[in-house]
């Protein structure tokens, strides 16, 4: 009984090891590239942004984003979408248009938006 408690507890042990070290090597951005990229591409293909015909490439966990866009928060949508997928670092080469951003500029200046309360 002794030895089968033994061996039990050194199971349980190893067991335990191996799970944390594959957390830890996952929560450190232990995905391979090929695995980022297929992530990012298939969140691309189920989003509003992947209309706009972004290119994304990984190589060393570093994802590099290309294209254009007459949205502005379609390239920080980007960049995000690349983190949530495991890259460790995004460079982000997207263009927003000139037009996209003066009506971000013209949001930001005038007067303070209010904010919208619902009344019954």
């Amino acid at each position: 009984m002794k030895r089968f408690l033994a061996i039990f507890s050194l199971l349980l042990w190893s067991l335990a090891a191996f799970s944390a070290s594959l957390t830890k090597s996952h929560s450190q951005g232990k995905f391979s590239d090929a695995e980022i990229e297929a992530t990012i591409k298939a969140k691309l293909a189920n989003s509003k942004i992947g209309k706009d015909g972004f290119q994304v490439h990984v190589k060393g966990q570093i994802a590099t984003w290309t294209g254009s866009t007459g949205v502005m928060q379609h390239k920080g949508a980007a960049t995000r979408m690349a983190k949530a997928a495991g890259a460790i670092q995004v460079v982000n080469n997207i263009k927003v248009s000139d037009q996209a951003k003066a009506k971000a500029a013209g949001n930001l200046s005038g007067t303070p938006r209010r904010a919208q309360v619902k009344t019954d």
